[in-house]
């Protein structure tokens, strides 16, 4: 039995990079190789598919190499390694390899998988000098609204998740601006593109230019490039008489935040996280010229919801300053501040006292 590292392992081999995972396919069908290798397990819902020594294990489509290799979602993960180290290839693999081009491996690549669509935008996170082929966008425009919708929605919500962990997070959405995905499941970013980020004097260029600017200013955090993913959504519902202007956007994102989480099956840490942006980001930015008792409800917020860190990141590169430094001193200093012994276990009176303390800490601070 012939056996073959295939796909996505082979490609970071050529690419000089360690692979992230290693997947083999051989020439036989499950029960042989469960037969050569009694250790070994079948796994999840396919039959198909056999864990062995902690790595995959899939027969060959048809039977054949080719006929494996023509069936993947991309010419560049159309790859396989023999077992005495001979690469066998997609016809366009190596080229496109070579000129950084992602390209369907066949014409039905996205018919016979649409999630390869969303997997595709993830990927471009991941190599952000990458080009799409001309066919990504032919073929995709082929593939019906029906079809999207019918793929299980915590597969598009993982995808979209992948993706925030990347270099270049903020491609993603580019990816399906340019490829038209946003229909069913990013149904309320539709106009992203065309809507103007605001007045020329805060910002140039279209809502999604700023956010994949936030984003990709913010990557190596995950739950920080969602933040920023989601800070100006209420930008998106903002009435075309007022534009450029988004007056009350901030309260106008948390109802995009929430049907975004729950199409996508996303994790309550999204949800949470996601409001906080939407609903704080503009008085973060503002953070200097707040009086201490808004300062001391905002960073109390953000504090008492686990988020500090991840937010005061997103401020800085929302508004372009360096905020976070002094935000984090004076949550730091908030910290330090308890109630005397007279004033505890008073209910709402302890809480007032409490904030009492908090404000007139932080306006020392700024005195001092």
């Amino acid at each position: 039995m012939k056996t073959y590292l295939v796909g996505g392992a082979v490609r970071d081999i050529l690419l000089g990079q360690a692979p992230v995972e290693l997947d083999y396919a051989v020439d036989g069908n499950a029960a042989a190789f469960l037969a050569a290798h009694p250790d070994a397990a079948r796994v999840g819902k396919s039959v198909r598919v056999c864990l062995w020594h902690g790595c995959e294990f899939m027969p060959l489509r048809d039977g054949s190499l080719s006929a494996d290799l023509a069936a993947r979602d991309l010419s560049i993960n159309a790859l396989a390694l023999d077992a005495d180290g001979h690469l066998h290839a997609h016809a366009t693999a190596l080229e496109d390899l070579e000129r950084a081009l992602l390209r369907p491996a066949s014409p039905d690549a996205f018919r016979k998988d649409p999630l390869r669509l969303f997997r595709l935008a993830r990927f471009a996170c991941r190599h952000p000098g990458w080009q799409l082929h001309p066919d990504c966008l032919r073929l995709a425009a082929e593939i019906p609204e029906s079809a999207l919708a019918a793929i299980p929605a915590e597969r598009v919500g993982r995808e979209l998740l992948k993706a925030l962990a990347l270099p270049c997070p903020g491609r993603f959405l580019e990816v399906l601006e340019r490829l038209h995905l946003w229909r069913p499941w990013f149904t309320e970013l539709e106009a992203i593109a065309r809507i103007p980020a605001g007045p020329a004097r805060w910002h140039s260029g279209s809502v999604l230019r700023h956010t994949v600017r936030v984003m990709n200013a913010v990557a190596g955090d995950s739950l920080a490039v969602w933040m920023a993913f989601c800070h100006d959504l209420g930008k998106l519902l903002t009435p075309g008489e007022e534009l450029p202007h988004h007056y009350g956007h901030e309260q106008r994102g948390p109802a995009v935040v929430r049907l975004l989480v729950r199409r996508l099956h996303l994790p309550a840490r999204q949800e949470k996280a996601g409001l906080l942006a939407c609903e704080l980001h503009m008085k973060a930015g503002l953070y200097d010229r707040l009086r201490p008792g808004t300062r001391r409800d905002v960073l109390w917020t953000v504090a008492t919801r686990g988020l500090a860190r991840e937010f005061w990141k997103v401020v800085d590169a929302d508004s372009k300053q360096e905020i976070s430094s002094r935000a984090l001193a004076d949550t730091a200093l908030l910290r330090t501040i308890g109630l005397p012994p007279q004033w505890r276990n008073r209910g709402t009176e302890s809480a007032r006292k409490l904030r009492e303390l908090h404000c007139q800490a932080l306006a020392g601070s700024r005195t001092a």
